[in-house]
C-alpha cells in the first residue's frame, strides 16, 4: 500500500469537525495512488455515510484514512473530535458509527452501551505518547517525574501561581528536582478529553492513591481545552508554562514549544518521547490508541465495514502519516485477527 504524503499534518490546521468527501476515482487502476483495498472498499459507496467521533487524538489518523476510502469509493466519511469522553456519550447512543479513543472504554460507558443494546469490536490501532510540554524559553526545566506532575497538577496544587509553590510537595514524595520561583502558567486538556484521563492513570494515579486525593480529578484551576492547537497556543504564549497533548502536536509544533524528558520515578532516568522510546514503553507516558465499531452497524451498512477493512489494510503507514506510533507487526495482526472475529 501507498499513502499520500503530499498532505502530511495538514490535519493540523482543520477545525473540530471535519466531513471528509472524495469524489470516486477515475481514470486507469495505474493512477490510483492509494491502491486496492479489496472487495469492500473498492466498491461504489456512492451516498453512504459513515460517522466517526471521539479522541482529538486519533481524529487525524482517521481523517486521513477518510479522504482515502472516499476517494476510492465516492462514500461520505465524517470525523468529530469532542474528545474520546463525549465521543464514547454520542457512541453509546447510537449517534455514531465508531468511536475514536485515547483510552479504553470506562465501565460506566460499558454500561451506556449495554442499555442502548450497542455491542462493539475494540481495536487497537497505534500507540501515542502524552507529550509535557514548556515554552522554549523557559530553561530552568528539562525533565519532570512523577512526583513532580503530582505537586504542580493534582488537586492539592490548587492554587499554586509559581512552580516553586510545588517544591514541598514534591520533596516529600522524594524528588531531586529544583522547581523555578516562576509564574506557572498551566494549560492541558479538559474532562471530555482521553489524554486528560489518560495523564491522570498513567502520571498521578499512583501518588493520589498515597496522599487520599481523587485520583480522577486534576486541580480545576487552569486553562482547560479539548483543542490541541489552543493548548500549544497557550504553551506557546508563556515564558514559563506547563502543558501535555499527545505527541503527534508537539512533535509537529517544532521549536515553538520545549518537550520535556519525563521520569516515573525519583532517581530513574529521565526520557524524551520518540517513535522509539514510546513503542518499547521505555517513555513513561505510553499509552494505546484504538477505535470502537458499532458492529449492527459494520453489518447493516457496507460503508462502515469498509471503512474499518480499509483502516486496518493500511494501518501502519496512515498511523505513521499522522505521526504516531505503529503497532509491531504481530499487534497488527492481533487487531486484524480482532476484525476478522467480529463477525460482521
Amino acid at each position: 500500500m501507498q499513502v499520500k504524503t503530499t498532505r502530511r499534518l495538514a490535519w493540523l490546521a482543520l477545525p473540530l469537525t471535519l466531513a471528509l468527501v472524495a469524489g470516486a476515482c477515475g481514470g486507469d487502476d495505474d493512477d490510483d495512488s492509494t491502491g486496492s483495498k479489496g472487495d469492500d472498499s473498492s466498491q461504489d459507496l456512492s451516498g453512504k455515510s459513515v460517522s466517526v467521533t471521539g479522541s482529538s487524538t486519533v481524529a487525524p489518523i482517521s481523517e486521513i484514512v477518510a479522504e482515502d476510502f472516499g476517494a476510492e469509493t465516492d462514500a461520505k466519511v465524517t470525523v468529530d473530535d469532542p474528545g474520546t469522553g463525549d465521543g464514547f456519550k454520542e457512541f453509546c447512543k447510537g449517534n455514531a458509527d465508531i468511536a475514536d479513543a485515547s483510552r479504553q472504554i470506562k465501565d460506566e460507558e460499558k454500561a451506556e452501551c449495554d442499555k442502548a443494546g450497542i455491542t462493539y469490536t475494540e481495536l487497537k490501532i497505534g500507540f501515542d505518547g502524552l507529550t509535557v510540554m514548556t515554552n522554549p524559553n523557559n530553561d530552568k526545566v528539562e525533565c519532570l517525574n512523577f512526583a513532580d506532575l503530582y505537586a504542580l497538577i493534582s488537586p492539592k496544587a490548587e492554587g499554586f501561581k509559581k512552580w516553586s509553590d510545588g517544591q514541598t510537595l514534591a520533596t516529600q514524595l522524594g524528588s531531586k528536582t529544583e522547581l523555578p520561583d516562576e509564574t506557572l502558567d498551566l494549560t492541558g486538556p479538559g474532562k471530555e478529553s482521553g489524554t486528560y484521563d489518560s495523564f491522570l492513570e498513567i502520571a498521578l494515579k499512583g501518588y493520589a492513591e498515597e496522599q487520599g486525593t481523587d485520583e480522577k480529578a486534576a486541580r480545576t484551576d487552569y486553562k482547560a481545552s479539548a483543542d490541541d492547537n489552543t493548548i500549544l497556543t497557550n504553551v506557546e504564549s508563556a515564558d514559563f508554562s506547563l502543558g501535555w497533548v499527545g505527541f503527534a502536536y508537539a512533535d509537529q509544533a517544532g521549536d515553538s514549544v520545549k518537550i520535556l524528558e519525563v521520569a516515573k520515578d525519583n532517581g530513574t532516568d529521565c526520557v524524551a518521547p520518540s517513535a522509539d522510546t514510546i513503542q518499547s514503553g521505555d517513555y513513561p507516558l505510553s499509552r494505546s490508541l484504538y477505535i470502537y465499531v458499532d458492529n449492527a452497524k459494520a453489518k447493516s451498512n457496507p460503508a462502515v465495514k469498509g471503512y474499518v477493512d480499509f483502516y486496518l489494510d493500511g494501518l501502519t503507514d496512515y498511523v505513521e502519516e499522522a505521526d504516531y506510533v505503529a503497532l509491531p507487526d504481530d499487534q497488527v495482526s492481533e487487531t486484524q485477527s480482532t476484525w476478522d472475529g467480529a463477525g460482521v
